[in-house]
């Protein structure tokens, strides 16, 4: 494919961070290694979804708020008009947002929306979204339920989704886990159901359905599906670990669909092991590879029972600075292997594999660093991203970056969280009672900017701006008692929730999310924004939604959530205006493979390549091309 010259745009340039050999020296006797540093490269292009206008239109007492998505490949000086049945209902073109309230109208009412490019209209949009209650339901079908083989019945419950364009339609579709009721903790024995997998379009038409089989046991850390197009042909396609038995969307069997490879204690410790690429508007599966790394010896990966071994993570990760590369890795707690996988032209090539016992790296403090989640992100902005994992990092050519030797985590947040400094920021907390309970790292190099003392096994940690009062990013986790700002001083009092964030209202300030419903920070109290009405929330006391992302509107994020009787997945979309005009957040890399990594293990919010937040200058445009 021929890249295009990229469209109207810029790129925030950052002062490169270096590290002197004088300074790694230093930061290496201060208990930190670093490896390497590459010259920044110039701005590439990035392959970024070609999407539709994503109208939405939510109904309020007082009327609908109408929004829809500035695209990277807009011109920057576009502007909008807003049609209620073919008759425009703003007075002015719009040019200082993506939004639009029109008041007094009834919940029915049908929008377009019309870019205005160099002063001439262009065609009608798709149709609004309806969020006529403030939400949409999308429907959804449960797998029958089933019994394992010791006798234990089991039903389904919709757990973690991803989206992704399926089918070139230039909306979104949801790929949808489904987890039995006796899914299981890596530690925990036991057999457990299938987990189940849907392609499912906005309007509830199922695209298809993918059984793993008996052979992938279900569960948090087994199963980490990326949806995303890596070939750059329109269509998302949908990566996942199989096993013998797997059935794909079209009913074709991967490996031996007679093979049962499960212990009395319900762990799948022998056969063999696939990475697939199924085709996202079919189900078919493509190809299947041999997945890197095998198992081998079980316990070699820290115990000889099943639950390290079977520690799963993945991303995508834009390492050539173009074009998306999948990323599976397995084990963070001894021994980390992360594989870098393109595909192109209908099959898979291995760009790159990082192993914690090669010879390269062993000795040098990357084994046991990884977190339950990964991050992805340009962290020496040399154009190219980076797998942060954890308490280490690895560069776009698969070569150990940094580590801090602090050990694993269950939480980490990766973006530009303080505007004050150039690039991104770098927030995790510590399992481990020897080890801070919470640092704040330059990602470029892995110097730890502060660290609170070691204090216990700290499982949950948020970084965001979440109050204006406070300049940057404020810190908080579950072992702390206020929220913390860049310089590690406290600075109020700590939320009630430390969990997701969303960007809701009208400003900049996130919000948090946490179960069913949204709330503002003050320093006082919270103010409840959002209260998800018949909805669950997922994946036990993580208490996190199916999906929170923007993924329709303007720049502010919807949340999806499953309903208490597992029949839809309930999108809600902000009814509030705001005057802050950002290009969609799903042309922004950085977060678009956050959205994309959110599944994985203990899911995480994503966060932006820039800083959003209160006092923030004009949002940067994106450099992109669409396939």
């Amino acid at each position: 494919m021929q890249h295009p010259h990229p469209h109207h745009g810029r790129t925030i340039r950052r002062a490169r961070r270096t590290v002197t050999a004088l300074a790694a020296a230093a930061l290496t006797a201060a208990g930190l290694t670093t490896f390497g540093a590459q010259p920044a490269a110039a701005a590439t292009a990035r392959q970024v979804e070609k999407l539709d206008r994503g109208v939405v239109s939510v109904h309020t007492d007082a009327g609908n708020l109408v929004g829809w998505r500035w695209l990277g490949t807009d011109p920057g000086d576009v502007s909008f008009n807003v049609y209620r049945a073919g008759t425009k209902v703003n007075t002015a073109p719009i040019t200082g947002s993506t939004n639009y309230f029109h008041a007094g109208a009834p919940a029915q009412a049908d929008y377009t929306v019309r870019a205005v490019v160099n002063g001439v209209e262009q065609g009608d949009s798709v149709h609004a979204v309806q969020l006529r209650t403030g939400y949409t339901d999308v429907p959804i079908s449960p797998p029958a339920g089933g019994t394992t083989p010791d006798g234990v019945a089991y039903t389904y419950e919709a757990n973690d989704a991803s989206v992704g364009d399926l089918d070139g339609d230039g909306a979104l579709e949801f790929v949808l886990k489904w987890q039995p009721t006796n899914a299981k903790d890596n530690s925990q024995s036991g057999y457990t159901g299938n987990t189940i997998v849907d392609g499912i379009k906005l309007d509830g038409t199922r695209l298809w359905r993918i059984d793993l089989g008996r052979n992938i046991r279900s569960g948090a850390h087994y199963t980490q599906f990326q949806v995303y197009d890596y070939d750059g042909d329109g269509r998302a396609e949908v990566a996942m670990k199989t096993a013998d038995g797997t059935r794909d969307g079209t009913g074709a069997v991967i490996g031996s669909a007679s093979a049962d490879h499960r212990n009395s204690s319900g762990y799948v410790l022998t056969g063999p092991e696939y990475l697939t690429m199924f085709n996202g508007q079919t189900g078919r599966a493509m190809q299947s590879v041999d997945y890197v790394p095998g198992r081998g010896t079980v316990s070699s990966w820290g115990d000889s029972y099943g639950n390290r071994v079977d520690r799963f993570l993945a991303g995508t990760a834009y390492l050539d600075g173009a074009r998306p590369s999948l990323i599976m890795a397995r084990g963070y707690y001894t021994r980390t292997v992360i594989a870098a996988w393109d595909w192109r032209g209908g099959s898979f090539t291995r760009r790159w594999t990082f192993d914690t016992n090669s010879s390269t790296n062993s000795g040098k403090g990357y084994d046991g660093q990884g977190s339950h989640s990964l991050s992805v992100g340009d962290v020496d902005n040399d154009g190219r991203d980076e797998i942060v994992y954890g308490a280490m990092a690895v560069d776009d050519n698969g070569n150990g970056l940094w580590t801090t030797r602090t050990g694993h985590g269950d939480a980490q947040h990766l973006g530009d969280l303080d505007p004050s400094t150039p690039g991104l920021e770098y927030f995790k907390v510590s399992e481990s009672t020897s080890q801070p309970a919470e640092l704040y790292i330059d990602p470029a190099n892995g110097a730890v900017r502060w660290k609170l003392a070691a204090c216990c096994d700290n499982g949950r940690g948020v970084a965001g701006d979440i109050y204006a009062g406070s300049d940057g990013p404020e810190m908080w986790s579950a072992s702390d008692t206020s929220i913390r700002d860049k310089a590690g001083a406290t600075k109020g009092r700590e939320p009630s929730s430390a969990n997701f964030l969303s960007w809701w209202d009208g400003d900049p300030v996130r919000e948090l999310l946490d179960g069913t419903r949204i709330d503002k920070y003050g320093p006082s109290g919270e103010t409840r924004l959002l209260t998800g009405s018949g909805v669950s929330s997922n994946n036990g006391t993580k208490s996190t939604p199916v999906l929170s992302g923007d993924i329709l509107g303007d720049w502010r994020e919807e949340v999806v959530w499953r309903t208490s009787a597992n029949t839809a997945l309930r999108i809600y979309s902000t009814p509030v205006e705001t005057a802050t005009r950002i290009t969609t957040l799903l042309h922004d890399t950085q977060y678009r493979t956050g959205l994309a990594w959110q599944n994985t293990a203990y899911n995480q919010p994503p966060h932006t390549s820039f800083f959003i937040g209160a006092g923030m200058p004009t949002a940067p445009r994106p450099t992109v091309y669409t396939p």
